[in-house]
């Protein structure tokens, strides 16, 4: 995965996933003590954070059709990315990443947008559950 230019905008749970471990495959297990050791240490910290959260089982065309989705409801760049990237799978949840949700949504919209949350996102206990069988 290439970064275009660092500075253009913000990135998902699962492009940093990615970049990480693309730096992480890039490295062959080569070391350098000292100065690195701080590089690996947050590498491996912020990798095992991210194997935890629903970007591991998001991919490219996913997070497209989920944004596609999204569009007819007016949400910021940050509510878009706060959505894919915690999954949230009850109208509390919503309402607590949409900013000043009693507003700018009805109750309908709200039920709409959990259901494109939940219908388009992988579910990751789901996945969880193919991988063991």
């Amino acid at each position: 995965m290439e970064i275009v230019d660092e500075h253009a905008g913000i990135l998902t749970n699962f492009e940093v996933l990615q970049v990480l471990k693309d730096v992480q495959a890039s490295r062959n297990g080569y070391r350098k003590p000292n100065k690195n050791q701080q590089h690996a240490t947050i590498l491996y910290s912020s990798l095992k954070y991210l194997h935890n959260t629903p970007c591991t089982h998001q991919q490219p065309e996913v997070i497209k059709e989920f944004n596609e989705a999204v569009n007819g409801f007016n949400l910021t760049k940050a509510e878009r990315l706060q959505l894919l990237n915690q999954r949230p799978t009850t109208a509390v949840e919503i309402q607590l990443i949409v900013e000043e949700s009693e507003e700018r949504l009805s109750e309908q919209q709200i039920e709409e947008l959990l259901n494109i949350v939940t219908t388009i996102l992988p579910d990751p206990a789901q996945q969880e559950e193919q991988h063991k069988a």
